[in-house]
């Protein structure tokens, strides 16, 4: 004798093969959108280094610019005698943006290079991790004042020799000599105007930052000797 109702399939049929196998489960998926943290890094360098050009060869969002034209006025205050093709310069500071990771997001300000405009350095510099110093081996003596000003606040920094035509050719280690930096601080040649080289230069100032909280983590942690001996358990 028949049944009147046909049994049911051993297995429920998928409208998708791919996942007829697949298990049932019970897991959650986390779906909370994660918090990114900013960073503020400075751009730093003499007049005419290249500042304006890393920011914006890098920058995710059309970059923030203030520049104006180079005029008669400037003539005798603006050194202009190895950079002719100049013809703007930045009177207050730039500004972009470059999302490293959907964690970290760095915020670039770059500042004016002119000895006149030096005041406003320590406004821009206010809250900042770190700097990229750029370097005009054409012009080498005008990356002092930007070394001095870092060191002197304790601002952690990288050094990037933007390479111009007719630039005298260096290597690492005469440039680091010629600063008198550390060891610890990354030196290198770049060309401002990639976006890949600018991206290694802050990976690179990002590493640092991380080394030195390591290292300060350490110096913080309590010596073995410092704990003492347990409480004896009762």
């Amino acid at each position: 004798m028949n049944s009147p109702h046909p049994p049911p399939p051993a297995h429920r049929s998928s409208p998708r093969g791919e996942f007829a196998s697949a298990p049932e489960t019970n897991q959650v998926t986390d779906v909370t959108p994660r918090r990114s943290t900013s960073a503020k890094f400075v751009v730093a360098g003499g007049f005419g280094v290249g500042k304006t050009t890393l920011v914006g060869s890098v920058s995710e969002i059309p970059p923030l610019r203030t520049e104006e034209a180079l005029t008669n006025a400037a003539s005798g205050i603006d050194d202009v005698s190895k950079i002719d093709s100049k013809t703007s310069t930045t009177v207050a500071m730039d500004f972009g943006r470059i999302t490293v990771s959907p964690e970290l997001v760095l915020y670039l300000f770059g500042t004016p290079g002119q000895t006149r405009f030096s005041f406003m350095w320590d406004r821009i510099c206010d809250g900042a991790l770190g700097a990229v110093i750029l370097v005009d081996t054409r012009r080498f003596e005008d990356s002092f004042g930007p070394v001095d000003y870092f060191e002197s606040r304790g601002i952690p920094f990288v050094v990037a020799v933007n390479t111009f035509p007719g630039s005298p050719l260096t290597t690492p280690a005469e440039i680091r000599e010629g600063l008198s930096l550390p060891a610890s601080v990354p030196v290198m040649h770049i060309e401002a105007t990639s976006r890949e080289q600018v991206k290694v230069v802050l990976v690179s100032l990002i590493d640092l930052l991380m080394q030195r909280m390591a290292t300060r983590s350490r110096a913080s942690a309590p010596r073995r000797s410092e704990l003492g001996r347990m409480p004896a358990a009762h």
